[in-house]
């Protein structure tokens, strides 16, 4: 099979255009449809963004040959369901969190020093979850310039400032200074929650 017919190939089973794979690499239809008719090959600075495009490693494109992986590569598409699932259980775990501190000492009449042990040892977790998801399940590179991005940041920005304020005029009126600080944990439960909002969106446009 010659790299034209393999090139071909690829770019079917992503169900891209030649329009589509062109813009992604900054070149021209034409130029597409030649490396796909064996009528000219890519350039070797479009080697790497091709293989990325379409998920394969640089020795299939050349001669075709799949190697066997340990690990299953993920596709970008499953890649972000699998990060928004790992995000959205740590952001449960934050809630549970939230919850248990409300109830827990109130409610149920727990010695405050287990309850605050429990209650640290729950956003631990969900910490732990967050983090192990956003280093396993990379975050896809995105455009600054995107006009989605701009505005989840516009968003966080405001949130930060709302936060602040709240924070300082409940924690002078209250003077609960050892409670109030459970509002920076609601603010970075919102910035997730908004992060996963977006995250679902863009596959809803995408589809």
């Amino acid at each position: 099979m010659s790299l034209g017919t393999r090139l071909y190939d690829l770019r079917r089973s992503k169900h891209l255009s030649q329009e589509d794979v062109a813009d992604k690499l900054n070149v021209t239809r034409q130029t597409i449809s030649k490396w796909e008719t064996d009528q000219s090959t890519p350039d070797f600075d479009k080697i790497a963004p091709l293989c990325e495009l379409y998920d394969i490693t640089t020795d299939e494109l050349l001669t075709g040959n799949k190697k066997e992986k340990d690990e299953k590569v993920l596709s970008p598409k499953d890649n972000r369901a699998k990060r928004a699932n790992g995000i959205a259980a740590g952001v449960l775990g934050y809630f549970a969190a939230i919850a248990w501190i409300m109830i827990s000492i109130p409610v149920l009449m727990i010695n405050p020093v287990a309850a605050s042990a429990i209650f640290i040892f729950i956003v631990g977790v969900a910490t732990t979850i967050i983090i192990y998801t956003c280093i396993t399940y990379k975050k896809e590179k995105v455009k600054e310039d995107e006009p989605k991005n701009k505005l989840r940041k516009q968003i966080e920005e405001i949130l930060s400032l709302i936060t602040l304020v709240v924070y300082l005029l409940v924690s002078f009126l209250t003077m609960a200074w050892h409670i109030t600080w459970i509002i920076w944990i609601i603010y970075a439960l919102a910035c997730e929650v908004l992060k996963l909002v977006f995250m679902l969106k863009g596959e809803e446009d995408e589809e």
